[in-house]
């Protein structure tokens, strides 16, 4: 087992960020600044106006983690208002919350994608380096199952396969997410992204279903570091994206990284479209205040 989590969050948050379209045209204007000015994660979508990133860390906490690295913007203030003053070791409902900043290259205005993210992260914090780590994003609510899943694994790097099928969102977002590939023992061995209609039913696991990642992964700080440090840029989206890296280290070492099966829907809040959706499934599933 392991009790570090790592938490994306120093991305541009371009498409929460976007214009209202009919469908959000009733936001509260509160709800329009929160979704203009923060970061996607402390938008007040809970009970009381809590941020999203609380009923993370919440599960975080549940399924066992202890280390919590942020990954916040190089110039963010918002995040430490929230979670504490301290680059390292604030104390959250007892959770240790730490900071990492993405500072942007120069000759870019956006953050340089999901694995430079991580790499920042481990040369911030270095312990990190030789320990095992779960990396997840901070405008989605995994449960506490998946987190445990990921925890308690014996696999130094893993990611959850999620059942297509079980996902709630559109069909067509649904058809546009990439697919892997597995071989008979669960081990990754590719992402195929954006396959064509027909070549679908070819990418089925031993028990027929399709799966596909969102974004929440274990690695070995050891084996997956070089593989951070050398990520090439991705040819179409011009970012160091984590797939990239993990896809280079399976070239290098095949069986290196297991699929762990798992049939839920994931909680996303990436535009203004899903914020009243949130909510409510808040309303539902945390009735109350936390109990931490």
């Amino acid at each position: 087992m392991h009790n570090n989590l790592i938490i994306l969050a120093g991305g541009a948050s371009s498409r929460m960020k976007k214009e209202e379209n009919t469908s959000t045209s009733n936001l509260s204007k509160e709800d329009a600044d929160q979704a203009n000015n923060k970061s996607k994660g402390l938008i007040g979508v809970g009970e009381q106006g809590l941020p999203f990133l609380h009923y993370l860390l919440y599960n975080a906490k549940k399924a066992g983690y202890k280390n919590i690295f942020i990954i916040i913007g190089e110039k963010d203030t918002h995040f430490k208002e929230v979670y504490g003053a301290l680059d390292k070791g604030n104390e959250f409902h007892g959770l240790s919350v730490s900071f990492a900043r993405q500072y942007i290259p120069e000759g870019r205005t956006k953050p340089f994608g999901t694995a430079d993210a991580v790499l920042q992260t481990l040369e911030q914090f270095p312990e990190l380096k030789t320990q095992n780590f779960t990396v997840c994003n901070s405008d989605n609510l995994y449960s506490v199952k998946a987190l445990q899943l990921l925890r308690e694994t014996t696999d130094s790097n893993a990611l959850l396969g999620y059942d297509r099928d079980m996902l709630e969102y559109p069909s067509e977002r649904i058809a546009r997410f990439a697919l892997m590939r597995m071989d008979s023992n669960d081990y990754m061995v590719d992402i195929i992204e954006k396959p064509a209609a027909a070549e679908v039913p070819k990418y089925q696991d031993k028990n027929g279903k399709l799966r596909v990642s969102m974004n929440v992964f274990k690695f070995d700080g050891a084996r997956f570091y070089p593989y951070l440090k050398n990520c090439p840029v991705h040819p179409e989206r011009n970012e160091k994206e984590l797939p990239t890296a993990l896809l280079n280290m399976i070239g290098d070492h095949g069986q290196c990284t297991k699929v762990i099966p798992i049939a839920e829907h994931v909680i996303d809040l990436t535009s203004k479209n899903d914020i009243g959706q949130v909510r409510d499934y808040l309303k539902e599933n945390y009735p109350t205040l936390l109990d931490w």
